[in-house]
């Protein structure tokens, strides 16, 4: 599942160059996730980065998106790809 960022960012920029993806951008308020871009850094790291940086905990599983780790390495490597 891609993640999300909750209201309570406060908008400390530390998550944003983390992101191997490029999935994390400043939204009107506060970061966002692109669903699309986000895989969880499966294929990069063993971990969410953004998770692991975070200083307030705000960054979730998206509620409305459910990915499996089989789906996540599939969009890995089609993000991979591309580039």
């Amino acid at each position: 599942m891609a993640l999300l960022i909750t209201d309570e960012c406060i908008n400390c920029d530390v998550c944003e160059p983390e992101c191997p993806n490029d999935a994390i951008s400043q939204g009107e308020e506060i970061y966002e996730i692109d669903p699309d871009r986000c895989t969880e850094c499966v294929g990069h790291y063993s971990k969410p980065q953004c998770v692991e940086v975070c200083p307030i905990d705000c960054i979730i599983p998206h509620p409305d998106i459910r990915e499996t780790p089989e789906q996540l390495q599939q969009k890995y490597l089609r993000l991979t790809a591309a580039q």
